[in-house]
């Protein structure tokens, strides 16, 4: 793979990439080059619950440089794309305001959707509609939930896979709650804040052999960091298992493992196979939903970040993809 190319050093940067390939490092190393502010592009580091399980930038990491949107979400909280995409638009402006650099980093492809591509204008759907819906089918497994979404609504069913109990839900209340499909307001996209901005695009992707090794290494670090104890804390809150913050990967099985389900060794493998199968998912996203990114080694990129980091930002990066 070719080096990292470079960008325009007054481009906001968006560093994105499989989970364990490296891109909060980059991100630091930028933000203390570049007056730059981290900026959390990734739905499972928004909670306060899991700094361990979900690799949050350490206390001592975030003292180098400025982070934003890290822990800022209580477990108990649904959070969406929409309420992301509200606070980091006002991080922008004030990161701007300031003359600092944004970067965006982490590895919610939607998230980065949501920056540069805008949202569909879907109405908010009320808290009524919502809790209805979730008490009524709390106890269905994922795969009936599907079912009752074909037969209700056969063109958002199409579109979302069987165990993907969230966006099934979604649907669910959008079409209770305006008695429409929520696939006839995708058309209608409000554009987002980086809507039409030349933007530095950055995807990391390490070889896989070497992402599969570090995905293991590093969920065995974080075992011994407490991620058990972190995970024990989270069960003793006893919310509703539907929860994004419930299904953060590795908490099932270690969850499972503390009610005497499974061995410890079952979950740490459980955990980790998880988060392979999901940095597969990943690089399929974004070379299928969003092509036009420039797909860098990550040793290659950080030394160059190190070496001459305003010459790393140089505006072809976001002209030449280079996927694999």
């Amino acid at each position: 793979m070719k080096p990292a190319p470079a960008i325009n050093p007054v481009a906001p940067i968006l560093i994105a990439g499989p989970t364990a390939s490296g891109k909060s490092a980059l991100a630091l190393t930028l933000a203390r080059k570049l007056d730059g502010v981290v900026i959390n592009t990734d739905s499972m580091q928004v909670y306060a619950d899991l700094r361990i399980l979900t690799a949050r930038p350490s206390p001592d990491e975030e003292a180098l440089a400025p982070h934003r949107l890290y822990g800022s979400v209580d477990g108990d909280v649904n959070h969406s794309v929409g309420r992301w995409l509200a606070d980091a638009t006002g991080i922008l402006a004030e990161t701007r305001a300031e003359g600092r650099v944004p970067i965006f980093v982490g590895g919610t492809g939607l998230y980065f959707k949501a920056l540069i591509a805008g949202l569909s204008a879907i109405p908010p759907v009320p808290d009524g509609v919502r809790a209805g819906l979730r008490a009524e089918f709390a106890d269905r497994p994922t795969p009936d939930l599907h079912a009752v979404l074909a037969e209700r609504d056969p063109g958002a069913a199409a579109g979302i896979q069987p165990n993907d109990r969230q966006r099934i839900m979604r649907a669910l209340e959008v079409l209770e709650a305006t008695g429409r499909s929520i696939v006839r307001f995708r058309d209608a996209r409000e554009p987002g804040p980086l809507t039409g901005e030349p933007v530095a695009r950055l995807f990391l992707a390490p070889e896989r052999a070497v992402l599969r090794t570090r995905i293991d290494s590093r969920f065995d670090a974080m075992m011994q960091a407490g991620a058990l104890d972190e995970v024990a804390r989270l069960a003793a809150r006893d919310l509703d298992p539907a929860l994004p913050v419930m299904r953060a990967h590795g908490v099932p099985a270690l969850i499972a493992h503390l009610r005497g389900e499974m061995s410890l060794a079952d979950a740490v493998a459980r955990g980790k196979a998880d988060t392979r199968a999901y940095a597969k998912r990943q690089f399929t996203w974004f070379r299928n939903v969003l092509p036009g990114w420039s797909w860098c080694d990550p040793e290659a990129a950080m030394a160059q970040a190190q070496a001459d980091p305003h010459g790393f930002i140089a505006l072809e990066a976001a002209k030449a993809p280079r996927q694999r």
